[in-house]
């Protein structure tokens, strides 16, 4: 399934105004919750168990504060080199330049690659390789 078949899943939902859509053909499943008209997961469908919630809300803001996230913009697995020989994209320490490749996400079986945004200084890397990420997942924090 390419990008645009998953934008027009996406807008049908959106559109028909329904919280939740699921669609499965062939082998490929997807999922869709929408929050009013925001997209909070699409994604083929799994169920992954969730963080304690007061766990993940007591994250020190003192830590992070002042620190730019770079978020996951799809479920998927993630991936910090191009194969498992390779070095890793970003390493904490690495200053990354704007449109550098920091990491892979492979999103049904394709592999996308997500740049920063910003140039800054990489502090922590937030995920461990091959690990499955949610949208929105915070995948590295960056010193600017």
């Amino acid at each position: 399934m390419d990008l645009n078949t998953l934008k027009e899943f996406i807008e049908i939902a959106k559109k028909s105004g329904v919280a939740e859509l699921e669609y499965e053909s062939q082998g490929t499943k997807l999922a869709v919750k929408l929050v009013g008209a925001t997209v909070i997961s699409h994604a083929p469908a799994m169920t992954i168990p969730s963080a304690n919630p007061s766990a993940a809300q007591a994250v020190d803001s003192n830590k992070t504060k002042g620190l730019i996230e770079v978020t996951s913009p799809f479920v998927g697995t993630f991936y910090r080199s191009a194969s498992p020989t390779s070095e890793a994209y970003a390493k904490v320490g690495d200053r990354v330049s704007a449109g550098k490749v920091m990491c892979i996400v492979e999103a049904m079986k394709i592999m996308n690659e997500i740049e920063s945004d910003v140039s800054g200084e990489v502090v922590e890397v937030c995920v461990e390789n091959e690990t499955y990420v949610e949208f929105g997942q915070v995948l590295f924090r960056l010193k600017p």
